[in-house]
């Protein structure tokens, strides 16, 4: 969710030394004529609309294409299979709307309706994630503001009404934790938990998830993070013994042992320098495929921050701290082919690709960042 951002003289400085830049990062034209293009989704936080880009995977190369769809955003995810885009709207009331997505121009055209994820309605707005559970073809959809997660069953691709809401309760030392705030919900690697990130309470929840029906059941168990840290998102290493909770209020990483439903916690690293003094803020989370490298951001120090697992333990060991390239890195996504990554800096409105070093997991600016307006999440669609 939102915080503090930088003054005005420092993103208009940011943006300026940008502006300039062309779309298209230079890259070798020998590289560039064996190009492999996918679809990237470019989404503001409460923005009006979604904007396109063109990604050559073989070059790093982005493009952007401009608007191509009117959509209330908050967040976006998309269909496994199916060429649809899932839209986690800032309209009132916690709703979905479904887009289908035209491969060769990256249009969107909503489709069907719009499904409620919030009886009753929530100022604003406030779906703070969304994501698919392919075997269970289910959307998950986590909704900040009013505190809750819930599950739509996906019949044909299409969201449907929910199949379970689950609301929270709760509140953190730290103003912004006036009360529950879900930001985060995924399952477990056997199907059997969901698991439940609430910044505001300052718990991961472990409820029970139904892969047969996709719904889940209040849990009585939940780990406690530190008071005022603020849970923010939630990943499992491949092994399934290991987990890692990104808080972004205390900016930095846990890692926890993941055993019959219970988190133990077993390491916490900060994502910020010892030198910084300024506000923490921990922003997203990735994993490697293999599950060899973690990467996470940080808004506090505008950074990227890159550690190795032990492929026995899961425990993490810092390898780069590198500048995500904008102001405010509010997400980052890694491309399917794992070559390359992507850091969205929403207050620069910038997108800045950087190039992955397999077998060091470390990264490398590729070019100059590519202008967007305030982005937030970052969604790819290869065809």
């Amino acid at each position: 969710m939102p915080d503090s951002l930088p003054s005005r003289r420092t993103v208009l400085g940011a943006v300026a030394a940008t502006a300039a830049a062309p779309l298209l990062a230079g890259v070798p034209a020998a590289r560039a004529s064996a190009r492999r293009d996918g679809l990237l989704f470019v989404s503001p936080w409460k923005g009006t609309q979604i904007h396109g880009a063109r990604f050559d995977a073989g070059s790093g190369a982005l493009t952007s294409l401009g608007p191509v769809g009117d959509a209330p955003s908050n967040w976006t995810a998309r269909h496994p299979a199916k060429p649809l885009l899932y839209v986690g709207s800032s309209e009132d009331g916690g709703i979905v709307h479904t887009y289908a997505v035209d491969p060769a121009t990256g249009a969107l055209t909503r489709t069907g309706t719009s499904v409620h994820t919030d009886e009753g309605g929530t100022a604003g707005g406030g779906i703070s994630y969304l994501g698919v559970d392919r075997p269970s073809r289910t959307l998950l959809v986590a909704n900040f503001e009013a505190g809750l997660a819930a599950s739509l069953p996906l019949a044909k691709g299409v969201p449907g009404q929910p199949v379970s809401v689950v609301r929270d309760t709760g509140s953190g030392p730290n103003p912004r934790q006036n009360g529950p705030h879900v930001h985060h919900v995924t399952i477990d690697p056997a199907g059997r938990r969901a698991l439940v990130a609430d910044f505001g309470a300052d718990r991961v929840l472990v409820h029970r998830f139904d892969r047969s029906t996709g719904a889940i059941t209040p849990g009585t168990w939940a780990y406690a993070s530190a008071p005022g840290s603020g849970p923010r998102r939630i990943l499992f290493h491949p092994s399934g013994r290991t987990a890692y909770v990104l808080n972004e209020l205390s900016g930095d990483l846990e890692t926890l042992d993941w055993r019959d439903g219970t988190l133990t916690p077993r390491q916490r690293l900060a994502l910020d320098s010892d030198a910084f003094t300024g506000t923490k803020s921990g922003a997203e989370l990735a994993l490697s495929a293999d599950g060899r490298f973690v990467y996470a951001s940080s808004r506090g120090e505008n950074v990227l921050v890159v550690f190795a697992a032990d492929a026995r333990t899961g425990l993490l060991t810092l390898v780069q701290r590198i500048p995500s390239g904008g102001l405010k890195p509010w997400s980052l996504t890694l491309h399917p082919g794992g070559g390359w990554l992507l850091a969205a800096n929403q207050a620069s409105n910038t997108v800045t690709v950087f190039a992955v070093d397999r077998r060091k997991g470390t990264l490398t600016a590729a070019g100059a960042p590519v202008a967007f307006p305030a982005p937030a999440c970052l969604t790819f669609f290869d065809r």
